[in-house]
């Protein structure tokens, strides 16, 4: 399709998807979530792909939903906007989660609101040191969704992830490191640089075994070690027959860098 919002490119294996709307800090509207969910199927189909990288143009990451969106503004009824999060951001999340390769976001500014919650959807989150997030969302009467409420507290604990969401104060990139939030802050000159090392990594690594351990850890808290001994088992025997593992093995046999092609 042709994207109007996002920009989006895939090479070497790696696809990149950019936020577009740098003149309202990459903000969402309901045209933009139609075509994220457009590009991640193109990911999910295209078996070439090892990887997503997810990143905001200009000087943001992503300022969270767009308030001026037709679908939030005022009328002569008030907005659904549960309606917004279950068409919108639940299936964005969703899709990230399930995606069959690693996703990693670069957050080159500020990460509010559903904005900060798309970067806590990747599986690694690699941030500028002038960058920051916030959960805004108290702001404005409203609850972190796209996940929020989910994902901080796991990542820093309830006490912190309570803090962070009822006094929506602006967490710093190093102290975001710091509490464990996120991956790792660098130096602003070398954040992109640094990505795209990680994703040249990532996307000549065992792709399917890199996702059954996300899998696998998402599943933990709400399983018994019992359940989670079983769901490891499960995956070991699928990855155990996969031509990846057997590559693997004999890569570390002959003493060699193996040539992984994420099956």
């Amino acid at each position: 399709m042709s994207y109007q919002n996002i920009l989006f490119d895939v090479q070497a294996g790696v696809a990149r998807l950019t936020l577009n709307r740098p003149d309202k800090l990459n903000s969402f509207t309901g045209a933009m979530h139609a075509e994220l969910r457009a590009a991640l199927a193109t990911v999910q189909a295209d078996k070439t792909i090892r990887v997503l990288v997810i990143s905001g143009a200009g000087r943001a990451f992503c300022a969270g939903q767009d308030l001026a969106d037709p679908d939030m503004t005022m009328g002569p009824m008030q907005p659904d906007i549960g309606n917004v999060v279950e068409q919108n951001y639940k299936p964005l999340v969703l899709g990230l989660q399930n995606l069959r390769v690693p996703t990693v976001a670069m957050v080159n500014g500020i990460a509010a609101g559903a904005g900060a919650s798309l970067a806590l959807a990747c599986d690694l989150v690699i941030a500028a040191k002038s960058a920051s997030f916030l959960q805004a969302f108290s702001k404005i009467g409203l609850i972190p969704d796209t996940g929020g409420t989910w994902f901080l507290p796991q990542r820093v604990g309830m006490a912190r992830a309570m803090g962070l969401a009822l006094l929506a104060d602006k967490l710093p990139a190093e102290k975001a490191a710091e509490w464990g939030l996120i991956w790792q802050v660098v130096e602003d000159t070398d954040l992109s640089a640094t990505v795209d090392k990680l994703a040249a990594q990532l996307a000549a690594m065992p792709t399917k075994a890199l996702v059954r351990t996300r899998a696998a850890m998402h599943a933990a808290p709400n399983h018994t070690l019992e359940q989670q001994l079983s769901m490891e088992g499960g995956f070991m025997r699928e990855l155990g027959w996969s031509p990846d593992f057997q590559e693997g093995v004999a890569a570390f046999m002959e003493k060699r860098a193996p040539n992984f092609t994420g099956n």
